[in-house]
């Protein structure tokens, strides 16, 4: 062992600049979570299937985030550590937004739902890529004490870049009079017109986060550990050994994200058809209408608001957590965001679901932030990659029980009615809130 070093503190605005990248991401993000269903069935997906085509998501993100994590860790090059991974998951989600919805031009190779299930599953694989180096990069470059702020900063930019996305349809239909429908089988210009848009914004951003910050040399990251210069690049088959080795805050902490994650996919799965059902009253064969395309356009909307809240309310999540405890604040926040999707059902009139869009943006806010904050504190730096990406295992085991169980629950015990999916997903925050209880917060 060495002396141990301190890392410098870092200005507001070089915090701001690290994180930038997430500001695209997001957009991008946040198009495909409001508009993914809708284009599906655009293309022909049932109702009751749709959680099986989402299930590329989790799976993905399973495979990808742990291996990006560990060579992340153990890679250093010109460019640096985390940031080609930036750069390499911005080009790829790209050319995936601007495909997805461009899908019925491949129809010679193969049926457009095929392939746009292909172009989604390319998204969330490149999101995964570029996502899971942004945690791990926080905790690289922020001593202890800065480390809730990094992680809140990060979520107010995922709002803001949320509400642009989830907004721009609507803003494009309804304020430079885009058309909202199109015929049959095809995805309306003014939704292909967003996804082009959002693929610009998702590279930029991370670009200017590439430029603007340097990272830590491993040399540097030693001293800061107090530890020598590792050499050893490890194998492939350590992300099993570190798996089996993970800490005690972190498996306490998958109890919690379990339930809070299942919640989030029904919710992100089921919302339109539940909103064009329950709210616009149509039938569930009806997935092309121009009333179907408002209610998905509103669906859109509504989900840019809890985005909007959750950027604000990060804001007060470091004094917060500082007053009452991360815990707690935790706790709080998803006890608000369960009340509030389970207040939907008693909702008839579609401009009242702005309200209880505000309960789901603290949710939202404190399930991006408090549990990498605490998470941080218990896992070593030099394995902060891996261990983020091992940590995502709790984040996509729920999606994938939900898309294979999701679908077949609402056809056959919910009778296509959607908006019981939602009800169930504030019943799994409530349960989130329960669990946070008996996690140990090393660094509170």
């Amino acid at each position: 062992m060495t002396s141990k070093k301190s890392k410098p503190l870092l200005s507001f605005w070089q915090i701001w600049n690290m994180s930038i990248g997430f500001l695209g991401i997001q957009m991008g993000f946040a198009l495909q979570n409001a508009n993914a269903s809708r284009i599906l069935q655009t293309f022909g997906a049932d109702v009751e299937h749709l959680s099986w085509f989402w299930l590329v998501a989790p799976f993905t993100g399973m495979v990808i985030q742990p291996i990006i994590g560990h060579y992340s860790d153990k890679t250093w090059t010109k460019l640096g550590r985390r940031r080609p991974f930036f750069l390499a998951g911005a080009i790829l989600a790209s050319i995936g937004l601007i495909l997805m919805p461009n899908a019925d031009m491949f129809v010679s190779i193969l049926p457009a739902l095929w392939v746009g299930a292909g172009f989604l599953m390319i998204m969330d694989a490149s999101f995964n890529v570029a996502m899971e180096p942004f945690r791990a990069l926080v905790a690289d470059k922020l001593n202890s004490s800065q480390q809730t702020l990094g992680f809140s900063i990060q979520t107010v930019l995922i709002g803001i870049g949320a509400v642009v996305g989830s907004w721009l349809p609507y803003v494009l239909t309804e304020w430079f009079g885009f058309e909202k429908s199109a015929e049959a089988g095809k995805v309306p210009f003014s939704l292909v017109l967003s996804f082009i848009i959002g693929a610009v914004f998702l590279l930029t951003c991370i670009v200017w986060t590439i430029i603007k910050t340097p990272e830590y040399s491993p040399k540097e990251q030693a001293e800061f550990e107090g530890e020598e210069l590792e050499t050893d690049k490890g194998s492939f088959f350590d992300i099993f050994k570190d798996f089996g080795q993970m800490p005690k805050t972190m498996k306490q902490l998958g109890l919690v994200q379990f339930f809070s994650w299942f919640g989030l996919f029904s919710m992100w799965v089921f919302m339109t058809p539940a909103i064009a059902q329950h709210i616009y009253k149509l039938p569930v064969s009806d997935s092309s209408s121009e009333a179907y395309n408002t209610a998905g356009n509103w669906v859109g909307v509504i989900f840019g608001v809890y985005n909007a809240v959750s950027a604000i309310y990060a804001f007060f999540l470091p004094k917060m957590a500082n007053k009452f405890g991360r815990k707690n604040t935790h706790a709080y926040s998803l006890i608000i965001g369960g009340l509030s999707l389970i207040s939907i059902y008693f909702i008839s009139d579609y401009q009242w679901l702005i309200l209880p869009m505000i309960g789901v943006g603290f949710a939202w806010a404190s399930i991006l932030a408090m549990p990498y904050a605490i998470l941080a504190g218990s896992i070593p730096a030099k394995k902060m990659g891996i261990y983020m990406g091992i940590f995502n295992f709790f984040i996509t085991i729920p999606q994938i029980i939900n898309g294979i169980i999701g679908g077949p629950i609402v056809k056959n015990v919910y009778d296509n009615q959607a908006i019981f999916a939602v009800v169930g997903g504030g019943v799994c925050f409530l349960i989130a809130a329960l669990c946070v209880r008996f996690v140990e917060d090393k660094n509170q």
